[in-house]
């Protein structure tokens, strides 16, 4: 079963849809975006969510001190670095928490599709080259080669409308979804549950 992520939960209603809805993960965007939550923030609505559900703290060129803070602070259980951290962030991180590292790629090319495979992360997340944007990356550069060796969370404007398709053409790990579950900028509960219906109907 492909797995479901909502990213960009920032707002006490928010929690309440996804325990509603029960996606597996959710994602806390601490990088500079208008979905982002601070630090105390986050850990209000960790504390409102389902405990089945697990937490993704979404980075951008951050330090690992703050990283392992949040990991120990049970805010996150899941670190994803989206810009341009490398091997050596990783491998850093490692020295001190445990937890799954998600590394995310930007997709332009086959030689991005490349990078993302040789990523020493646990796990890896295939976006549109402007992420948060909405858009979706040309589906004909993975060419049928999902799953990898690793899981692959697949992202980029994914909506209730092609996530069907994504699942049963590539069979990813999990579908990675922000801005496609929002009526102006903001997470909707009749969007979010019926993404889920459709992912669980494949």
């Amino acid at each position: 079963m492909t797995r479901i992520k909502i990213c960009g939960i920032s707002r006490d209603v928010d929690i309440a849809y996804v325990n509603e809805a029960k996606p597996d993960y959710i994602g806390f965007v601490f990088a500079q975006s208008k979905r982002q939550v601070t630090k105390e923030q986050a850990e209000r609505l960790k504390k409102m969510l389902d405990t089945e559900i697990m937490t993704v703290g979404v980075f951008v060129n951050d330090t690992v001190e703050r990283m392992v803070e949040l990991v120990d602070k049970g805010i996150i259980d899941v670190i994803q670095l989206h810009g341009q951290e490398d091997e050596h962030v990783i491998a850093k991180i490692k020295e001190f928490v445990s937890v799954p590292v998600i590394q995310a790629f930007g997709i332009q090319d086959a030689k991005d599709i490349r990078r993302a495979e040789k990523s020493k992360a646990d796990m890896v997340l295939l976006d549109y080259k402007s992420a948060g944007s909405g858009e979706t990356f040309d589906w004909k550069l993975l060419r049928q080669s999902l799953p990898w060796a690793k899981p692959v969370f697949l992202a980029g404007g994914m909506h209730s409308g092609n996530v069907q398709e994504a699942v049963s053409k590539f069979h990813p790990y999990a579908i990675d979804v922000s801005s496609g579950v929002e009526v102006n900028g903001y997470k909707d509960k009749e969007k979010i549950k019926e993404l889920v219906r459709r992912i669980q109907n494949v």
